[in-house]
């Protein structure tokens, strides 16, 4: 492992990376709190710029596989995000607050799981930053990260234990 690929990198993939280390650990701080308190609310401040500036930064990089100028595919998702933050946060304004975990829960899973996962590609900065130059190990852990995701999804639909009884 070595930071030399994110070192050498555009300073908009830099900018990229912080964003999204921050929006990795406090968003599922705050999702995941059993409390929804003050320290929820200063998390989710944290967890919601974090993810703000991960996707507005995610329009500035160019698309491995350009569609419209510059834009690809994976530029869909930052416009997701940066949708699916603003209905989040203007559910929690208008203290509807299922809709505003159900927003930012699968936002988290979407922007964090599923973009994060294609990081690994090979070729892409944080393939080499963790395996080498174009190392195939990359398709290995998007499989394995995408089946977990697969499983979490499906045991977080899992019907209560005290229905399943009844």
């Amino acid at each position: 492992m070595t930071l030399e690929p994110l070192l050498s990198a555009a300073p908009e993939i830099r900018l990229h990376v912080a964003f999204a280390l921050v929006a990795l650990i406090f968003g599922p701080v705050a999702i995941f709190r059993r409390r929804r308190d003050r320290i929820h609310r200063m998390l989710g401040y944290a967890g919601v710029a974090g993810m703000a500036g991960l996707a507005a930064t995610g329009l500035l990089i160019d698309s491995d596989f350009p569609l419209v100028g510059t834009y690809g595919p994976i530029h869909l998702l930052s416009l997701y995000a940066l949708w699916s933050l603003a209905s989040g946060v203007l559910a929690a304004r208008r203290r509807e607050f299922a809709r505003h975990a159900a927003w930012m829960k699968t936002l988290w899973f979407t922007a964090i799981g599923i973009t994060g996962l294609l990081t690994f590609l090979p070729g892409r900065v944080m393939n080499r930053m963790i395996f080498g130059e174009a190392s195939p190990v990359g398709f290995w852990l998007m499989a394995l990260g995408g089946a977990g995701l697969v499983l979490l999804w499906l045991w977080q639909r899992r019907p209560a234990r005290a229905a399943r009884r009844a």
